[in-house]
């Protein structure tokens, strides 16, 4: 081994000396432009369809949304916008974390799958044996009016895997429908929010429920705070993940056995509640004209 000596010491000095003056005394590499994010200047999309927006952009479109809709819950490209703005950074990557837990929900993150009337059969599904999902989800879709078709692409959300989880969760809709047995008006829409709301978390269902407060009649009120309500946060807090049931592998399923695998009970039949209190009003209303046309 070399031994060490004043002179190489020296020598090892002065060479890292010059080392760090090299290295100070070379120019500074060119700073890269900041592009500036406004409504003149947008980045590129992250997705197809994606619009990023500005902060301003974002905070109206949630406001004015969220106003809207719970004037009209059924304003589906409302609801959408909602959902889109006040999604994030919470809540969606929670849900995705959610799905990642699972086996069956890596699966649907690593596929992506899409539910349109191209993906879905319906009128195979209509031939299915009546209790099954596959079938009672056709019967909602004709008895409702509605397609597969009818949920529309995410366009707000920047990141494109939590664009899917969300869109994800859209288009299960009107399989919580289904499943659940609600319909589309507005006291089945507000009762399937708050059922969603407790499940997933997410704040466009929590704001949904207030529309419960523009529902028509005192009758509809009681009704959905009595019974509905009380059934949906039950049910939404110990029913496990809905976005975690790949329905297109479920379809051939019993639906009643899969309620019970999911931990959720079906509630009373709103379409049969209102029917009933229309004929027990008809009959009212058909007494007091007798009773009238009597005296």
């Amino acid at each position: 081994m070399q031994a060490v000596t004043p002179r190489t010491r020296l020598a090892s000095t002065c060479s890292a000396r010059s080392a760090w003056r090299a290295l100070l005394a070379a120019p500074d590499p060119p700073a890269t432009p900041r592009r500036r994010f406004s409504v003149l200047s947008r980045p590129p999309p992250n997705y197809p369809g994606h619009v990023p927006l500005t902060a301003a952009e974002r905070a109206a479109l949630a406001v004015g949304s969220g106003v809207l809709a719970l004037l009209d819950p059924r304003r589906a490209d409302l609801i959408a916008a909602l959902a889109e703005t006040t999604s994030t950074p919470f809540p969606l990557p929670a849900l995705r974390d959610a799905m990642l837990a699972s086996p069956t929900g890596r699966r649907i993150l690593r596929d992506r799958p899409r539910m349109t009337s191209t993906s879905l059969d319906v009128a195979g599904l209509a031939a299915l044996p009546a209790n099954t999902l596959g079938a009672t989800y056709a019967a909602w879709l004709a008895r409702e009016g509605v397609t597969p078709d009818t949920r529309s692409s995410v366009r707000f959300v920047d990141d494109a895997e939590l664009a899917y989880v969300l869109q994800r969760y859209r288009e299960s809709h009107d399989f919580y429908h289904a499943l659940l047995g609600l319909p589309v008006f507005r006291e089945g829409e507000v009762a399937l929010k708050a059922f969603e709301f407790a499940n997933t978390g997410l704040p466009m269902a929590g704001l949904s429920v207030f529309a419960a407060f523009t529902l028509r009649s005192a009758r509809e009120r009681r009704r959905f705070w009595g019974t509905y309500f009380p059934w949906a946060v039950r049910n939404g807090l110990r029913a496990d993940q809905v976005l975690n049931v790949y329905w297109e592998e479920q379809l051939d399923r019993d639906v009643d056995e899969l309620r019970a695998e999911l931990g959720v009970e079906k509630p009373p039949d709103l379409r049969a509640l209102r029917r009933r209190e229309r004929e027990e009003e008809k009959r009212r209303r058909e007494k007091e004209r007798e009773a009238r046309a009597g005296t």
